[in-house]
């Protein structure tokens, strides 16, 4: 049986993007559907029995008529290519209120031939063209699906994720019990679990996100644990294979290293094998320039050159002095740049050199207001004597006094 696990599409980012005029669409949305295009393919060529994707389909929880169009397109074909596609919902997925569809409902609601929509914990058989497949689904889980107000009430964020934990441990458990043992069992997760690495996907539920241990889903009833939500492609347990297959197009530079894809898994008696697939992600590429010579400009080309940055991404970092600032040509280093598919910023870090009027004592910006005030005098040659009595009293003023105190000195 061979098994594509995909995730994290993020339909709906536009970062770095440009309007088409042709079409009316962010120039972005052609990257993830071109990653996504990358995925049908490679399951419709190779006959794949079940197409597992892991959460996150748009990047937002309300997507457009647009995104969810292009989307269902493709997942039609799929389906109508005799593929069992299994949709889970993730974190992006879901509305904060509930009772209210997610984006993948439409999928559920219309009776999508071939299409299995899992929106709670729970164990789906799937009949593939290689024989039955078991699928134990745990999407995006929020506090209040497990817990009501009064079983949270007074106790700290950690004592309640440990709650949760324990909850789900045993309706996990409860699903592998009734698993038949002679027929492929896979785990779809959508969620963090601990050892995995976060990418810049890591936002405004810092502090708050549940991470689950890795025991909880590592379970030898398993042939494949497929995981969603993080971005990187990692892999935190070889047996079984416990694998965040990563997101499929970068959204940021934060993203700028990582491999960018999804696996390839084949379970024969018993025994699972996995690859990863590269999706042809859009390049980022950034271009560090420290300045050596008088002109920064030939460092600058050099560094350019050095670089593939056709259809790239691309942002440049020019670290120079103050003196060599003014001879940086941005307009210049854009048309250097012109085979690149989007620059996003020619940045300047420049080296000033600290200022010491009043002295070489250090870096003025450093100092104290009073520090400040006995280097002036110095500098204008006052007397130590009233120097000393000038900073006492500036130094009362400074902490909101009469100057009394400074007086009786």
């Amino acid at each position: 049986m061979e098994i594509l696990h995909f995730s994290d599409l993020h339909l709906g980012v536009e970062n770095y993007g440009r309007l088409d005029p042709g079409t009316g669409l962010n120039s972005r949305l052609g990257d993830f559907l071109h990653a996504l295009d990358r995925v049908v393919e490679c399951a419709i060529e190779r006959h794949v029995d079940l197409v597992l994707f892991t959460g996150d389909a748009y990047n937002s929880r309300r997507p457009n008529p647009t995104y969810q169009r292009e989307f269902a397109r493709r997942i039609q074909r799929l389906a109508g290519s005799g593929v069992q596609v299994f949709l889970l919902a993730g974190n992006h997925d879901k509305p904060n209120t509930p009772g209210r569809a997610t984006s993948l409902d439409i999928f559920a609601t219309l009776q999508v031939e071939g299409v299995h929509v899992a929106e709670q914990l729970g164990t789906r058989r799937l009949a593939t063209r290689r024989g039955d497949v078991q699928v134990v689904a745990l999407p995006w889980v929020t506090r209040s699906q497990l817990l009501t107000r009064e079983e949270y009430k007074n106790k700290s964020p950690e004592e309640v994720n440990a709650i949760i934990v324990d909850k789900l441990t045993q309706l996990l458990a409860t699903e592998i019990a009734a698993l038949d043992s002679s027929v492929p069992a896979v785990l779809a997760m959508h969620g963090s679990v601990h050892g995995g690495t976060f990418g810049s996907e890591r936002s405004a539920m810092l502090g708050q996100e549940i991470v689950f241990p890795l025991g909880l889903v590592a379970d030898p009833a398993f042939d494949y644990v497929a995981l969603g939500h993080l971005h990187k492609h990692q892999v935190l347990r070889d047996d079984p294979p416990v694998v965040y297959s990563g997101s499929l197009e970068r959204v940021d530079f934060g993203e700028e290293k990582e491999k960018k894809g999804y696996i390839l898994v084949e379970i024969n008696d018993g025994k699972t094998s996995w690859s990863f697939q590269d999706s042809d992600a859009r390049p980022f590429v950034t271009i560090d320039v420290t300045v050596g010579e008088h002109d920064p400009m030939p460092a600058v080309r050099a560094a350019i050159d050095e670089c593939d940055i056709r259809d790239a991404i691309v942002r440049v970092l020019v670290h120079l002095t103050s003196e060599q600032e003014a001879l940086l040509d941005d307009g210049q280093i854009r048309r250097w740049l012109s085979d690149a598919f989007r620059v996003t910023a020619v940045a300047r870090d420049v080296d000033r050199p600290v200022r010491m009027r009043l002295g070489n004592r250090g870096s003025v910006e450093k100092m104290t207001p009073d520090q400040l005030l006995v280097l002036y005098l110095e500098a204008k040659n006052v007397d130590a004597k009233r120097i000393d009595t000038l900073a006492r009293y500036a130094r009362a003023v400074f902490a909101g006094d009469d100057g009394s105190e400074a007086i009786s000195q």
